[in-house]
Order: structure tokens, then sequence, then C-alpha cells
């Protein structure tokens, strides 16, 4: 695995990285993934905005296509 990097996402914001490492931490707690996945989203939005969250997310959409 490269250097700042989380199952090959990138831990720089906007990259995907910390919200796989935050949601499989979640999930080791115990959690659903699906859980996990919206405290996380929950979480960035607190710390990120809205906005960004919803940029963010709509890159990734592309970047997966």
């Amino acid at each position: 695995m490269a250097y700042g990097t989380y199952k090959g996402k990138s831990l720089k914001p906007g990259g995907g990285g910390k919200f796989a490492k935050l949601k499989d931490k979640l999930m080791a707690q115990g959690k659903s993934s699906s859980a996990a996945g919206s405290i996380a989203a929950t979480i960035g939005r607190r710390k990120y905005g809205a906005k960004k969250m919803a940029t963010w997310s709509s890159q990734g959409r592309r970047r997966t296509k």
C-alpha cells in the first residue's frame, strides 16, 4: 500500500481514504455498513460542510465510472 493512502484511496480531503478509514473503524465497533457510512457522512458534513461533501461525493461517483 502506498504511503498516504488507505485501500487505494488518498487520505487527503476529498480523496475518500479518511471516509473509508472512519467507516471501517465504526464497523469494527459493531455498526452495520450502512450505519457506519451514515455516521461518517454526518461527521464529514459537520467538519467540511454540506457543499464540499456533495462536491467530493459527485467526484467520487465520476471516478468509479
